[in-house]
């Protein structure tokens, strides 16, 4: 017996990785400061977590509808409606168990070997591999930080074959928080509605999440014309603080919905009952507090971007969403560090902050773009100076 050809194609997580390893550093009794994980801080709030007991207490803890309860999927449609002027019926809604099984459920319907899926690089870890993992061909395209690692329109365009069937559209990204205007994202479908094949699926997990009075919009919002082919994507994991929760959901053509329901009730069948009346409080309920942790975030994100672009050699841009910072360090590549080993990728230079920094961070090459890390600042303010104190001490050891 041995593995699939499949699972032959695809690696593990490589935030999931980093994450486990700087858990087990610390069980261990040593000091790491972990910025690994895409995971907010903050716990979920507490009339969510009310109304999951009172659906315990109620006895909703027993199989349901396979893609999601009547109950969560009218929530689903009412916050469509209410955050992105986007009308779906029940039937156009699924529920899975996150985010990421949204995207499996989706490339495994639709993806036959050798169908191209353009993924605009940096891109979430997860991206290729489900790509790959179903037989089709991930087409990178690379949009750097002189281009506030945003996809252009001629970009777009020269990346698209006859044999694409997807665009992956994250907006504010993971990992760069990088989020594009209604403007840009009307340019982008410019170019979509000249080839008619290519779909959209439009990851938007963190649209709550944005600075500096940026106003989130979703393309099939802007760009009516590519509703059709449009798989809008959303979750409750980071907005609502429920990443444990395993909540994701998508709008799009009922045809499609139905084809991840059919392969969901041979897979996972439906997602935890007790998780689904939670989402459903999440939805519905008072959203006033969003604001006041998206302020949190924003003076962390301040504070780390100063931090990290007083560092000689290392380039942070701004973010206008998400909780991530992706500088760019070329001008470290090549530096010796004090035990004389050369640091000479960005996979050696976050080794060598997490063995001599204890400070854990991911490698930009898991992204497809380098030599950059992701640095998560969804985490303490003091921890968040104690790490930057510790990069800035580690970089400057560096000869």
């Amino acid at each position: 017996m041995k593995t699939s050809a499949a699972l032959d194609r695809i690696q593990p997580s490589a935030t999931l990785a980093m994450t486990a390893r700087a858990a087990e550093l610390r069980r261990q009794g040593i000091d790491v400061i972990g910025l690994g994980a895409g995971e907010p801080d903050f716990d979920t709030p507490d009339f969510v977590k009310e109304a999951a007991i009172e659906a315990i207490r109620a006895g909703k803890t027993k199989y349901t509808n396979v893609d999601g309860t009547p109950e969560l999927k009218e929530a689903i449609v009412g916050k469509f409606r209410r955050d992105n002027d986007l009308s779906y019926e029940t039937t156009q809604v699924c529920v899975n168990v996150g985010g990421k099984h949204t995207l499996f459920n989706a490339m495994v319907a639709t993806l036959d070997a050798g169908d191209e899926v353009i993924v605009p690089a940096p891109y979430w870890v997860s991206y290729p591999d489900v790509v790959q993992f179903c037989g089709g061909k991930p087409v990178f395209v690379a949009a750097g930080p002189e281009q506030d690692y945003k996809l252009k329109p001629e970009q777009l365009e020269a990346a698209i074959t006859e044999r694409t069937k997807w665009l992956i559209l994250n907006s504010p990204s993971n990992p760069t928080g990088a989020a594009y205007t209604a403007d840009e994202l009307k340019a982008l479908g410019s170019v979509l509605e000249r080839h008619p094949h290519v779909w959209v699926f439009a990851d938007d997990m963190y649209e709550h999440i944005v600075y500096d009075g940026f106003e989130f919009t979703t393309i099939a919002q802007v760009c009516p014309s590519l509703y059709e082919r449009t798989l809008t994507v959303n979750g409750c994991s980071k907005a609502y603080a429920m990443t444990g929760w395993r909540i994701g959901f998508a709008g799009g053509p009922q045809w499609l919905i139905r084809a991840m329901a059919k392969l969901q009730s041979q897979s996972t069948s439906n997602p935890s009952s007790v998780a689904q009346a939670a989402a459903v409080a999440a939805l519905t309920g008072d959203q006033s507090f969003l604001k006041d942790r998206t302020a949190a975030f924003q003076k962390r994100r301040d504070l780390v971007v100063a931090r990290l672009n007083a560092i000689e050699g290392m380039t942070c841009p701004t973010p206008k969403g998400a909780f991530y910072v992706y500088p760019e360090f070329s001008g470290l590549i090549g530096k010796r560090a004090p035990d004389g080993t050369t640091i000479d990728d960005d996979r050696a230079m976050v080794g060598y902050l997490l063995d001599q920094a204890r400070v854990a961070a991911v490698q930009g090459e898991a992204f497809g773009l380098s030599p950059a890390m992701r640095v998560s600042y969804a985490t303490a303010t003091e921890l968040l100076e104690k790490a930057c104190d510790r990069v800035a001490e580690a970089c400057a050891a560096l000869g």
